[in-house]
């Protein structure tokens, strides 16, 4: 099987061959921390999620960077709205966004560099723009790119040329194709900023926007990168210029795959906080859905097609969760014998799971095709033709799956865990074995059970539960120094 992902440099699927045989080098970009993350932005940082964690099924090992922008025209803004410090101001909202990525069970990257912490690594490189006659300073004592000095500027976002004025110029970070101009490296000081400057050979000022992911793209992974992702607004003008920027520096290709993904409607409506459809994780969780069932209907929709989030799709992709739990708890509990069928629906479904994935992330296609599996096992569940190893072999598929699609929200359990708590149960085991043999056979049962399954955390709270049933029963029963005695066992786990 091919792995291929559409480029938006050559409008095609490519055929993913990196740059380094069997690993993957990944830059994508992270939030400006002015705000709370939108249910739009968590949509890219799900995408990035689904894309590493793919890599990883496939075996690549993933070097990952996503920047914290930490110092923008927006960031400035607002911060001075607040009348605290910059520093102050986005460390919040940094805290806030780790925190959404959490609950969203998006799995951590490896870097995750601020803006603020490489400004000499930004001066460093507009001044070798400069001395390579790609960089000048203007009469604002801003230092701007020339765009004409850059033959291959517009070939990410196929920008008309011949609409740029020679020498006219845009100080601010964002702006449309319609404004096609020499763009800012670095901004000389200006009084709305306050007093954020740094001190520089460039003379006092700060960054700009797009300077900041040219520097740490090739910081931490060097002149070119195999893959770096955003959203389509992006395309233009924050990567083109990224490019320009990042190539006439290095004289090497900047990126060899460019992933971007669509936009999300409200309801049918493009997302806006005029229209009272602006929502962020907090909100959604707020109106009583599920954090798994939002990540779930997230990533539904293939990448690059436009997702509409309604609150029907929410609960829709809950109930598709429960299916899946509901599953996973019918085979724990089959007694049929074992069924060569199985095996085959299992590769089959892995075959299906992994060309829709190897087809451009089509986690549509794939999600469909775990859905069949279910659908075609609990067939055989329903008519008792499903044995131990095979529920044991269809459930370590759908764990599989959920490396890749992270909706299940079950981690992996420690070894001390398990022990710990086949430990407790075995100790009650033996307690019970020789004043309520009813009880004790049911334990010993549920014991082997879960034992001839893959631990995971949900096994694990089962028999905890099962325990404490066995706790209250005994209660019930007057048997105070045994119930108190699992007790005891309970609160030392």
């Amino acid at each position: 099987m091919v792995l291929r992902f559409y480029n938006t440099l050559t409008r095609k699927k490519d055929e993913f061959i990196p740059v380094k045989k069997g690993t993957a080098s990944i830059y994508t970009c992270g939030p400006t921390v002015y705000s709370f993350a939108h249910i739009g932005n968590l949509r890219a940082f799900l995408f990035y999620d689904i894309l590493r964690r793919y890599l990883k099924y496939r075996g690549f090992s993933v070097k990952h960077v996503m920047n914290i922008t930490d110092v923008d025209d927006k960031t400035i803004r607002d911060s001075r709205k607040e009348g605290i410090t910059l520093r102050k101001f986005t460390e919040r909202y940094t805290k806030l966004f780790f925190e959404d990525l959490k609950t969203l069970n998006v799995e951590t990257f490896e870097f995750y560099p601020k803006a603020t912490d490489h400004i000499k690594d930004m001066v460093k490189l507009i001044r070798t723009l400069m001395d390579k006659g790609f960089a000048y300073m203007g009469d604002d004592q801003s230092i701007y790119f020339n765009v004409k000095k850059f033959k291959d500027y517009g070939k990410l976002s196929k920008i008309d040329l011949s609409r740029l004025k020679s020498g006219a110029r845009v100080a601010q970070d964002e702006y449309t194709k319609e404004q096609v101009q020499d763009f800012a490296l670095w901004k000389a000081w200006a009084p709305e900023d306050g007093d954020v400057y740094w001190e520089t050979e460039l003379g006092k000022g700060r960054p700009g926007w797009h300077i900041e992911c040219s520097v740490m793209s090739t910081k931490y992974l060097g002149k070119t990168i195999d893959i770096h992702g955003g959203g389509v607004d992006l395309i233009f003008p924050h990567h083109e210029n990224e490019i320009a920027q990042s190539e006439a520096a290095t004289g090497k290709p900047f990126v060899r795959y460019w992933l971007h993904n669509e936009h999300i409607l409200v309801e049918g409506k493009k997302m806006s906080k005029s229209l009272g459809n602006f929502f962020t994780l907090r909100d959604l969780i707020k109106r009583e859905h599920d954090p798994m069932a939002i990540r779930f209907s997230l990533i539904s929709a293939h990448y690059r097609s436009k997702l509409n989030i309604t609150d029907k799709a929410l609960w829709d992709a809950k109930q598709a969760l429960e299916r899946i739990h509901n599953f996973m708890d019918l085979l724990r509990e089959a007694k049929g014998r074992e069924n060569p069928s199985v095996a085959k629906l299992i590769k089959k479904a892995k075959k299906e799971f992994e060309e829709a994935m190897d087809d451009d992330l089509d986690t549509n296609t794939a999600i469909a095709s775990m859905f069949e599996f279910i659908k075609e096992v609990n067939k055989l569940i329903d008519s008792g033709k499903i044995g131990k190893k095979d529920a044991e072999s269809a459930i370590k598929l759908i764990k599989r799956f959920d490396t890749v699609l992270g909706v299940l929200g079950e981690k992996d359990v420690s070894p001390d865990l398990i022990a710990g708590v086949f430990g407790v149960a075995l100790r009650v085991h033996k307690d019970l074995s020789t004043r309520d043999q009813q009880a004790a056979r049911k334990l010993d049962y549920e014991i082997k059970r879960m034992k001839s399954f893959e631990p995971d955390i949900k096994l694990m709270d089962q028999l905890v539960t099962m325990i404490a049933d066995v706790r209250e029963d005994l209660r019930r029963k007057k048997e105070y120094n045994l119930s108190d005695m699992i007790r005891s066992e309970l609160a030392g786990m």
